[in-house]
């Protein structure tokens, strides 16, 4: 008969994330994972499998939060639609900018392990960050249905461009751009959407 467990879960598994997240995958050692969470290797061994697995726990947890954040964050009336979408892109900007700066958890494992052939954290970041196009692309069909986007615009393209911006705040933030210049690409990004003539008066 099992032995039921004895710690808690979900704690644990922030304090792997956390490790993760700021040492890195390759410098993240399993002495280390132990040390964190407090748990013996067989344990960790026994709860999560070996250290792969336990980073690809964690990876698939932070997309699908990442994704609803994103969703959560983004979602409402057509009215309002783009403004949701500048609301967040900028705080994105804000939080690219701050003092931590380890950056993305996503970016950080995908540029990491997808040298090493890890197709299962590329796989699973392409899909996340998939996720968070479509919910661009979702409130950009919101504010096209409202009449903020002009007509013959494609939601799906911009969305893309979106997303490219995006992504690229992080980077630019750990390398230590401030945040007024981070705030100043959403801004010019977002004025060269094609907007209806409605809203240029």
């Amino acid at each position: 008969m099992a032995r039921p467990r004895t710690f808690d879960e979900a704690q644990v598994l922030r304090a792997v994330r956390d490790q993760f997240w700021n040492k890195g995958y390759a410098a993240t050692s399993m002495d280390d994972l132990m040390k964190v969470t407090g748990l013996g290797k067989g344990s960790l061994y026994g709860a999560f499998g070996d250290k792969h697995q336990l980073f690809l726990r964690i990876f698939d947890m932070y997309c699908v939060n990442s994704v609803e954040s994103v969703r959560q964050a983004l979602e409402g009336p057509d009215a309002g639609a783009l403004e949701r979408l500048r609301r967040y892109l900028l705080g994105a900007a804000t939080a690219s900018a701050g003092p931590s700066r380890r950056g993305c958890l996503l970016a950080r494992g995908t540029a990491e392990l997808s040298g090493q052939g890890a197709t299962d954290v590329t796989d699973r970041a392409l899909a996340a960050l998939q996720g968070v196009e479509e919910h661009f692309a979702r409130c950009l069909e919101q504010a096209w249905h409202h009449g903020d986007v002009a007509a013959g615009a494609d939601p799906r393209k911009l969305a893309a461009m979106l997303l490219a911006v995006f992504r690229g705040l992080e980077a630019l933030g750990r390398a230590g751009m401030d945040e007024a210049a981070l705030r100043g690409m959403v801004e010019t990004a977002l004025e060269g959407l094609p907007v209806s003539p409605r809203r240029r008066r």
